[in-house]
């Protein structure tokens, strides 16, 4: 059975494309004598004719421009396959990932394809295979073949070393924590930029520290090569030093890989970028394959260039395109395609999918974000009611605070859902410095909050802070603080006095939303300024979580419910729940290469997504669309985009929609208005020139997700309050 017959792997796929495709069939040429009908696979039949094109013509320098859900890994395990199969022996073949997990499916698929396991096949992670080489060729650089490899605790323990050693003052000001020095060390290696370029541009805070730093990075460098150590940065900058320097080596090993192979080409670094040129110099054969509409990277110092400057970097290069996809509703593939075109940096492409038709996508404002919050629950309740598992669920954001209501509302209705990305908003340790402040107000004999909060001082460490909070059990208020005798050593003292002044602003203030800000507005930004270097975005959750407070009156009555709210959460953890029956909620970035059966991307409104300071970046504004692109190519049939007309509480702000949303053809989703969003949707947006709030399709649903009304009058409005939900 071929591709071209109507059963096999792809039966039920959509049959025009599929003709034309394999019309094009007869026009495959083989450039070696290799007979496919003596192969243990049938390659025409297991694959598409764009991905079979990519298998049999391989050679030279290739890049595969693999559209999301096109069966990319697939097509570079087959490729895999058939150069085992051509006879070219497993260990003149390398393949770079981005994950170890990567690399071991794509092997695990070609052991089952062909019935052995490529013993020799050179296939790993840019590290791992950095570290194998290096083992071997350390002691040309001056090295031992037993290095250490230096993990996180140790780099930054070193870095700590290096400030102590140079006798930086870090009491006068909040200097930065040895974890933030050696993630903007980490950037300058991976983006080959220089110190003072990077601070420049990513942390202007530390501007007038640029000197002290270039020494910290100085020392920090020697006292690694003094202890026979390299750090994960070093395996890529050491490997690359070896080959641009020694062309014995660079000549041997690229003659050893006579077929490169990179997955995920739009996510490397001008240092993997060189690593890749070297390894593949001599035969020339390099596969790379990638997607310049899915590269959201470039905080990691992944550099799109890369990949979209590869046909000059490699001038002869062959460039094939899937743009077949098995993943997504034509429709859902529609607005994916309408999304991205607007991007001018890109290769241009258009997938096309083999699912049958169904829904449009849903756009969906909300009054506010606790009814943003409160559709989406309910709507995943209507969704589990239909036969869609929890697990085929995922709500994703573009930043981590923008979850903070779904997950309060989530745990009120309990429903289970697990977090990919990092912690819960309630779990993420600023978060729980504010809770924190907030307990010793209402008990200042909290002895674990007031240690929480007595760590954070410069000059306290645990012992000093146990003293502390030991005296604090003689308060019967706030305000006695002021006239207690509590000793404070030296060394602790400017910390101790910055934090009676924000306790003396605590013991003025009522309302849990100023208290909040209370906080925030004194010493604890510095404190995250130097301890984080996502401190802005830590910054972002806590007026988030201000603007989740300011439905409350009482403080007692806020803690009360976040801390019964957690201890459930807790409970339902030990209750044994499987991530089979919970729904994802994930940030963009962490979501990259999952999909769901239904999708909700939430908080799409300007200034959030895209991201005001990503667009400060250049190319910032094209790779914020692009991670919307990635959002909605995670959804197979169902796709709901939401967003909040207003923010706040007592004073109501409007929002207007996420440009991208502007940017796209009305026709291409279907609306539901809530009876409870503060107008209509026309009517708040009848100042923009846009046409996309006033025509197609529009309904109606109540606020327990039922359809009340399919078509509205132009211009009708909802004016109702959250409280009658």
């Amino acid at each position: 059975m071929s591709f071209c017959d109507g059963d096999g792997p792809f039966s039920g796929v959509v049959f025009s494309i599929r003709m034309l495709e394999c019309a094009r069939m007869q026009e495959f040429t083989l450039h070696d004598n290799f007979d496919l009908s003596k192969a243990r696979i049938d390659y025409q039949k297991e694959l598409n004719p764009q991905q079979l094109e990519v298998v049999l013509n391989g050679e030279g320098a290739v890049l595969v421009l693999a559209g999301a859900g096109s069966g990319k890994t697939r097509t570079i395990t087959y490729r895999v396959s058939y150069l085992l199969e051509r006879g070219v022996s497993p260990d003149n073949i390398l393949l770079l990932t981005f994950t170890n997990k990567a690399a071991k499916e794509m092997l695990s698929r070609v052991e089952t394809l062909l019935g052995w396991y490529p013993k020799g096949l050179w296939g790993g992670t840019f590290h791992s295979i950095a570290n194998r080489l290096l083992r071997i060729y350390a002691p040309e650089l001056g090295y031992p073949s037993n290095f250490t490899i230096l993990d996180q605790e140790d780099t930054k323990a070193l870095v700590k070393v290096c400030i102590k050693l140079l006798q930086v003052d870090t009491t006068s000001r909040r200097f930065p924590s040895p974890s933030k020095v050696h993630s903007l060390i980490s950037y300058v290696h991976n983006s080959g930029k220089s110190i003072s370029e990077v601070i420049e541009s990513k942390y202007p805070q530390l501007t007038e520290l640029t000197g002290v730093i270039e020494r910290i990075a100085q020392l920090y460098a020697q006292r690694k090569k003094e202890a026979d150590a390299m750090d994960f940065d070093d395996l890529l900058l050491k490997l690359r030093e070896l080959l641009s320097t020694n062309e014995g080596i660079r000549r041997r090993l690229s003659q050893q890989f006579e077929y490169v192979l990179v997955d995920e080409y739009q996510d490397t670094n001008v240092v993997q970028a060189d690593l890749i040129r070297f390894l593949s110099s001599e035969h020339g054969n390099l596969l790379v394959v990638g997607d310049d509409a899915q590269s959201i990277y470039s905080f990691r110092a992944a550099d799109i260039k890369n990949i979209l400057g590869f046909p000059q970097t490699y001038p002869k290069t062959k460039t094939f395109r899937l743009t077949t996809n098995y993943r997504s509703t034509p429709e859902i593939l529609s607005i994916a395609n309408a999304i991205i075109a607007q991007n001018k940096n890109q290769f241009k492409k258009e997938l096309a999918s083999v699912q049958p038709s169904s829904d449009l996508p849903h756009l969906v404002p909300a009054n506010n974000s606790a009814q943003e919050a409160q559709f989406i629950s309910q709507r995943i309740l209507v969704l589990r009611e239909e036969g869609v598992p929890l697990k085929e669920v995922a709500v994703l954001f573009r930043a981590a605070f923008h979850s903070q209501a779904l997950e309060f509302e989530l745990m009120k209705r309990d429903i289970p859902y697990e977090y990919r990305g990092g912690l819960k908003f309630f779990e993420r340790a600023h978060i729980k410095d504010v809770i924190s402040y907030l307990r010793i107000k209402t008990n200042p004999k909290d002895e674990m909050a007031w240690m929480r909060v007595l760590g954070l001082l410069s000059g306290v460490g645990l012992a000093t802070a146990q003293n502390i909070a030991v005296q604090m059990k003689k308060l019967n208020s706030l305000a006695d603080l002021f006239s207690s005798p509590i000793k404070i050593p030296k060394r602790a003292q400017s910390g101790w006095n910055l934090l009676l002044k924000t306790v003396e602003d605590l013991v003025a203030g009522n309302l849990p939303s100023d208290l909040i800000r209370t906080v925030v507005a004194g010493d604890y930004r510095n404190y995250l300024e130097a301890e984080y270097p996502d401190f802005m975005d830590r910054l972002e959750d806590l007026e988030q979580f201000a603007l989740f407070a300011q439905g409350y009156t009482s403080l007692q009555v806020f803690l009360d419910e976040i801390s019964l709210s957690l201890d459930y959460g807790v409970l339902r953890e030990e209750d044994g729940i499987s991530e089979e029956e919970k729904i994802v909620l994930s940030t963009i970035h962490q979501a990259k290469g999952l999909e769901w059966t239904a999708v909700f991307v939430m908080h799409l409104i300007d200034g959030k997504f895209p991201n005001e300071r990503a667009l400060e970046e250049e190319g910032g504004l094209e790779e914020e669309r692009r991670l919307f692109y990635v959002a909605t190519t995670r959804a197979r049939k169902q796709l709901f985009f939401t967003y909040p007309i207003t923010s706040g509480y007592d004073t109501l702000m409007l929002s207007q929609p996420s440009i991208f949303l502007q940017e796209l053809p009305d026709t291409l989703f279907e609306k539901i208005l809530l009876k409870t969003a503060v107008k209509s949707f026309a009517s708040h947006s009848s100042s923009n020139k846009q046409s996309w709030d006033d025509e197609g399709p529009t309904i109606v649903f109540d606020e327990l997700g039922e359809r009340v009304q399919k078509q509205i009058p132009k211009g009708m409005s909802f004016l109702r309050n959250i409280d009658e939900l």
